[in-house]
């Protein structure tokens, strides 16, 4: 049974070295295509109430991936609490910029479009792309690809939650070994039942 305990280990965190791949490379496809300074995904942390940096491209993608701010923070924080999408020309006249928070970062931006991040019907995060070169604004067409991004984040978010929560349920009380000393002792019917239950992560830890 510690084979079965290294193998469910193994798969959460190759799991969740797939889900943040697929994560950067959504930033980094965002970026490239409004031609923006930077993109980033914004993870919400229920238990702490904040949201954290959870892929970065362009400004601050060496730096800021983990650094977590209040979740009502700025725009991502407006974002966030109000499930709406937003497009800002001019930060600078928008009061529900932080220049504090922005700055904290290490850049300033001047414009930004962001759009929540939805999973059954859950707000789990933001995404936010900022500035594009010599001052071009962003449109609402814009905003409708930048919402097809948004799914893609979504469901990678989402999924880095699932592999996460996994871990964090091997890392504490060693739940897998319980489960495998106590499959050994149950009835076959039970038995049966169990396996099904460890087909079934297996699923969902798979590619």
């Amino acid at each position: 049974m510690s084979d079965l305990r290294a193998a469910v280990a193994a798969g959460v965190l190759d799991a969740e070295e797939g889900y943040r791949a697929l994560l950067q490379a959504t930033v980094e496809v965002a970026r490239a295509i409004f031609h923006a300074r930077a993109a980033s995904v914004f993870l919400l942390d229920d238990e702490a109430d904040e949201l954290v940096f959870e892929a970065v491209s362009g400004k601050g993608s060496d730096s800021l991936v983990g650094k977590r701010f209040p979740s009502s923070t700025g725009v991502a924080g407006w974002v966030l609490v109000t499930r709406q999408p937003l497009v800002v020309d001019d930060l600078t006249k928008d009061t529900r910029f932080s220049i504090e928070a922005a700055a904290s970062t290490g850049y300033v931006p001047r414009a930004l479009m962001a759009v929540p991040l939805l999973a059954d019907d859950s707000v789990i995060g933001v995404l936010e792309v900022l500035d594009r070169p010599h001052e071009t604004p962003f449109s609402l067409a814009d905003m409708d690809l930048l919402g097809l991004f948004a799914n893609q984040a979504a469901i990678a978010l989402e999924l880095l939650r699932r592999a996460r929560r996994a871990k964090s349920a091997l890392e504490n009380g060693d739940g897998v070994a319980r489960f495998a000393t106590r499959l050994e002792a149950a009835s076959e019917e039970k038995r049966e039942a169990a396996l099904e239950l460890l087909r079934a992560l297996e699923r969902l830890l798979g590619p």
